[in-house]
């Protein structure tokens, strides 16, 4: 039962952050989807989005994350 209380807490504190981000998203000096990686190709018919730049910011924050919670195992 204690490991389910750590994992409510992990994924409450990944919401509060969530809705931290998008009410205040437009006020940071970064904004996720614009990163200098994100790549975007636009001809005619044709839109293509490739977001790598916030891929791997959200991958090393996520890894932090968890790092910190498996650490208290």
């Amino acid at each position: 039962m204690d490991q389910f209380g750590k994992l409510l807490i992990a994924v409450g504190v990944l919401i509060a952050i969530t809705g931290l981000l998008l009410t205040f998203g437009s006020r940071l000096p970064f904004r996720l989807g614009r990163l200098p990686l994100d790549f975007q190709y636009q001809r005619d018919n044709v839109r293509f989005y490739f977001p790598l730049g916030t891929s791997i910011l959200i991958s090393i924050v996520l890894s932090v994350v968890f790092a910190l919670f498996s650490r208290g195992r």
